[in-house]
């Protein structure tokens, strides 16, 4: 069973209803700090907690939204706090038909909500109490319209034995009889059928929440005598607890025991079958082994009497012989080790599903850990649906934004919704830096790359390679990456990052009007950072310039058609319009429209709206396109 959809009704800074959607693998919720996003993970995982435990229990004066509970308390209801969907699977499906009838129970879908007394009320468990009355009546051999019509409106086991009671045939009495169970009804609904259903297969199948956080982790020191008491702080219990249990050892034992040798070696396993699956993905450091050591902590009293106060586990982690406490190695490397004994008490459950809810993993990890922690969780996923929060940039795939939810804080409380409808630039910055920095690692990938000044020399280039290679000519190759630097004054950055790269790299620029950036290209040729013949400018390829921009190498009507297609607000200019004085093109549309410059991109993404159609172009364009293609194609 998978959760599909989740409606939190009213939890602490959710003051207004929000409904989001869940990926069947993992939903990243993505949000500044204090936005909601943890509140978000609790109030799911109250719905069915794992285990029995009373921080993830609804608590109205913790949970409910402080501004109204005062409300709350005075209208005396129980208000409902999240609502669960969840799609039922076809295997649960295929048993209820089985058992049940063919039509019976035709729901693929149910629904749990949850109030604040911790109930539960179910949606969408519907059953056909007549065709099960005609299903099972017909394969006992006893089925009539009558018996068919009082079965159906039979509620619960004594309703049955009343209609058993009308019947002395041994055949009715002992049939009938036979259907007790599926009218037992313990949970008083109105049909019993469907009780039934969600009592015996939904229920036992829906999906428990293990949720995890970083106050989990397990503590360098544990007492044993603290832990049997459950004196440790609670979350450290829990974690300290789940270790031991892991490794079937029983803590009273310890403070029995006059050697401690046979725990340190259940100790010892346990921690091999972790730390094997920890360095499938902890690729930061792997010669690092966890130790434990179990001592006695002894006090003499005033007769000089010597007795054991407290038994402690010491768990360090030894790396080149040196070891060091669990807590002082990296808060990254022990927030793995404690998820994966946290995570090993379910694990090994092979008759029950979990849902994880990781708030914040990863936190404390750098940007390539966190990307083992990703690919750890991916992996998890095809076994376990996921849910986990995240404010780090690395912790979301940009190949896999619909993965995403947004969660923001506004003076009306939380809201979730769908990323792309989010507007709030803090709340979108991990999604934009996600993106951002995928693209540099795809760009930084190419091992030949074509730096020009902008987007709009991308699009320009990239259409006019089109059209030359549809038309047999020579355009750019296909390996070569076209760079756009942001600007002729970011060129030399650019050559940089790459230089660092270790890659290949050409540059393609408009000529230098800025004396500053010819003055820094013209340093790095000096420092021997690009060598003078990887850079071309234009002018190079016109025959009469002496400086020259992208668009130059149109023939200046060619031009002129795309600029006034794009920009419909101006009246056409005509070649008749412009100063003839001038050579360049851009200075001339500047000068007639009597603006400094005008919006280049716009006549670029004219020219990608009308696609590769060779007739708009005259010969001397293809021309003059295919000159620069072909040197470039040589320069790599």
């Amino acid at each position: 069973m998978k959760l599909k959809k989740v409606v939190i009704h009213k939890y602490k800074s959710f003051e207004s209803e929000q409904e989001f959607s869940l990926e069947d693998d993992i939903t990243i919720l993505v949000g500044m700090n204090e936005s909601g996003k943890t509140s978000a993970l609790e109030t799911i995982a109250k719905t069915n907690y794992f285990q029995e435990d009373d921080a993830f229990k609804f608590n109205s004066t913790h949970d409910y939204p402080r501004k109204e509970k005062k409300a709350m308390d005075k209208s005396g209801e129980n208000p409902k706090a999240i609502t669960c969907f969840y799609s039922i699977d076809s295997n649960t499906l295929a048993l209820i038909e089985k058992e049940i009838g063919k039509g019976v129970f035709t729901a693929t879908e149910f629904s749990v909500t949850t109030k604040y007394d911790n109930t539960n009320n179910i949606g969408g468990v519907s059953a056909d109490a007549k065709k099960f009355a005609e299903h099972k009546t017909n394969i006992l051999g006893i089925s009539s319209a009558a018996l068919n019509d009082k079965l159906s409106k039979v509620k619960n086991a004594a309703d049955l034995k009343t209609l058993i009671s009308e019947y002395s045939d041994d055949k009715y009495v002992t049939g009938l009889g036979s259907l007790s169970s599926f009218y037992e009804n313990k949970y008083k609904w109105e049909n019993p059928i469907s009780e039934y259903i969600y009592r015996v297969f939904i229920s036992p199948r829906r999906p428990k929440f293990l949720y995890y956080d970083e106050y989990y982790t397990l503590p360098s020191r544990i007492s044993i005598e603290k832990l049997n008491d459950k004196s440790l702080e609670e979350n450290e219990y829990k974690t300290a607890k789940a270790l031991f249990e892991l490794a079937d050892i029983d803590t009273n034992e310890i403070i029995e025991a006059d050697s401690f040798e046979d725990f340190i070696a259940e100790l010892e396993a346990t921690e091999a079958i972790i730390s094997g699956e920890l360095f499938k993905y902890w690729h930061t450091n792997k010669n690092l082994q966890i130790t434990f050591q179990i001592d006695k902590k002894e006090e003499t009293d005033r007769n000089n009497n010597r007795r054991i106060v407290e038994h402690i586990l010491d768990i360090r982690v030894k790396h080149k012989g040196v070891s060091l406490s669990l807590k002082n190695r990296s808060k990254g490397f022990n927030w793995f080790f404690s998820f994966l004994v946290w995570f090993k008490k379910i694990q090994e459950d092979n008759n029950s599903n979990y849902i994880l809810l990781l708030d914040e993993p990863g936190l404390n990890l750098h940007a390539s850990a966190q990307a083992d922690l990703l690919r750890f969780l991916e992996d998890l996923s095809k076994d376990y649906q996921i849910i986990y929060t995240t404010h780090s940039p690395f912790m979301i795939s940009s190949d896999k934004l619909q993965r995403v939810r947004t969660v923001l804080e506004t003076d009306n409380g939380s809201v979730i919704s769908d990323s792309v409808q989010e507007k709030d630039p803090n709340t979108l910055f991990p999604l934009q830096a996600a993106l951002g920095y995928d693209i540099a690692q795809n760009l930084f990938i190419s091992p030949k790359n074509l730096l020009v000044e902008g987007v709009s020399d991308l699009i320009i280039l990239t259409t006019l390679s089109g059209i030359l290679e549809a038309e047999k000519r020579e355009g750019l190759k296909s390996d070569i990456t076209i760079v756009p630097t942001g600007g002729l004054e970011k060129v030399a950055t650019f050559i940089s990052l790459l230089r660092g790269s270790q890659l290949e790299m050409v540059c393609l620029l408009d000529s230098y009007t800025d004396p500053k950036g010819k003055a820094k290209m013209d340093n790095m040729i000096a420092d021997k950072i690009i060598h003078k013949n990887k850079i071309r400018f234009f002018d190079e390829f016109l025959d009469g310039y002496t400086k020259a921009d992208l668009e130059d190498l149109f023939v200046k009507q060619d031009y002129l058609n795309l600029f006034n297609s794009a920009h419909p607000e101006h009246k056409d200019i005509n070649i008749a319009d412009l100063n003839a004085d001038i050579k360049q093109i851009i200075i001339q549309i500047n000068q007639h429209l009597g603006v400094d410059r005008f919006n280049h991109y716009r006549p670029a993404n004219e020219l990608a709206k009308r696609g590769t159609d060779k007739t708009l172009f005259s010969k001397e364009t293809l021309d003059n396109f295919e000159k620069v293609f072909k040197e470039i194609n040589k320069l790599f």
